[in-house]
């Protein structure tokens, strides 16, 4: 859930800098990060954010992608390693889990159903899944657009995040490690929600989960194959997949998750205790709503599908995907969407998503003046680790300093 922090982060584009704290100086950062991609002389402060930021966190890798009118103007990929560690080459094409920014994906999938007049937004999702409303007659009432929107009557803060409670339901269902999708659903249906559907916002990956059930039903297809074929491939992007679980079965160019935290494994009853990012939770069953892998030049690249008209969405579907839920904006003035945090600036929808898994820490925002960027990291904020919100602000503090964008698009070089 994005704290209220978060909610202001994706604000106005120019906000005043903030102090970094004890940051390294600029020649020993030259020296300890490698780069590999293009950030023009002109945005070397972008550049210089993301190695500060990595460096003081002890990241050892990450990307940057920006880009400006819908041209790729930055695509950075960074690697560091302060104690003598040999890493593999990060690139601006290199795989990174992408968490939560899967939602905006997922819920771009949805409006293209709806858009072909396939699925009603409006439709009950227990109607269209078949699922029991005995633990809970309210459940009838959870709509498809109350999935997206996360009003569906699910609050991880009181019943918790049903996708990381695989030893519970394990345990409660009487089935072995590891749990499925159909699992979670089967616990779930048996428990009551935790408010009236439609009343609040309660931030639910299982309600994304519920999505992708939906696409499959509704398609006919898997959900990743939905996905890649239908909306990602007309738009050119190819190398998003669904992620998996163990670091054995790493995608070609992924790179290597990273936590301090451990976790008694999932994938099996051993009872074996393993790094958090592999196996202490489940890739497979969080598909659609964290199980992406994408670079971040993919991402920037997608969020173009809400500029305009396009091949996967009409400008229905784009205002669908922005529009206020019935529960109206927060008190800071912010509303969930579909997919994405959206905000009224100047003439503008400023939207916005961060994502986070054990090991993982994404970020994503499409502001005023033409100006989207997506930044990926392998390590995520943890019990005594510097704050990783304030990328946003110092992101956004540096666009007013630009005085002339670039105006050659790198796109041709990744796509």
């Amino acid at each position: 859930m994005l704290s209220r922090r978060r909610f202001l982060q994706a604000g106005a584009a120019t906000v005043p800098a903030i102090a970094f704290g004890a940051t390294a100086p600029r020649a020993a950062l030259a020296a300890t990060v490698e780069t590999s991609g293009v950030a023009p002389a002109a945005l070397a402060g972008f550049d210089r954010v993301l190695k500060t930021y990595i460096v003081e966190r002890g990241i050892s890798c990450a990307q940057l992608a920006i880009s400006k009118n819908g041209k790729l103007v930055l695509a950075r990929g960074y690697r560091y390693s302060d104690d003598g560690r040999s890493l593999p080459a990060v690139t601006p094409t290199s795989l990174f889990r992408i968490a939560s920014l899967s939602k905006h994906i997922t819920a771009t999938a949805i409006m293209r159903l709806a858009q072909d007049g396939k699925l009603s937004l409006t439709a009950s999702v227990a109607t269209l899944l078949g699922l029991p409303t005995e633990a809970d007659a309210r459940l009838a009432k959870v709509t498809v657009w109350r999935l997206l929107q996360h009003t569906g009557g699910w609050d991880r803060e009181i019943s918790g995040d049903y996708l990381y409670m695989d030893h519970p339901i394990a345990k409660a269902l009487g089935v072995p490690l590891p749990i499925t999708q159909d699992h979670i659903i089967r616990y779930a249906n048996s428990r009551p929600l935790d408010f009236e559907p439609g009343t609040r916002y309660g931030y639910s990956n299982y309600g994304y989960m519920l999505l992708g059930r939906i696409i499959e039903k509704v398609s006919g297809m898997s959900y990743e194959s939905y996905v890649r074929q239908r909306i990602l491939a007309p738009v050119g992007i190819t190398r998003l997949r669904l992620g998996r679980t163990l670091r054995s079965q790493a995608a070609p160019g992924e790179v290597i998750y990273e936590s301090d935290a451990t976790a008694t494994t999932v994938v099996d009853a051993s009872g074996a205790v393993v790094p958090r990012p592999y196996g202490g939770f489940s890739m497979t069953n969080r598909g659609p709503g964290g199980g992406w892998l994408a670079s971040a030049v993919d991402l920037v690249r997608f969020a173009k599908v809400l500029d305009a008209p396009g091949a996967v969405l009409n400008a229905t579907s784009i205002n669908r995907m922005l529009a206020k839920p019935e529960t109206g904006p927060t008190p800071d003035g912010a509303w969930y969407g579909a997919g994405w945090w959206v905000r009224q600036v100047s003439g503008h929808l400023n939207t916005w998503h961060n994502g986070s898994l054990p090991g993982t820490y994404t970020y994503l925002a499409r502001l005023q003046n033409g100006f989207t960027y997506a930044a990926l990291f392998n390590r995520g904020e943890e019990s005594g680790s510097l704050d990783f919100d304030v990328l946003s602000p110092r992101i956004n503090a540096e666009i007013g300093k630009v005085t002339t964008w670039p105006t050659t698009d790198l796109s041709p070089r990744y796509f």
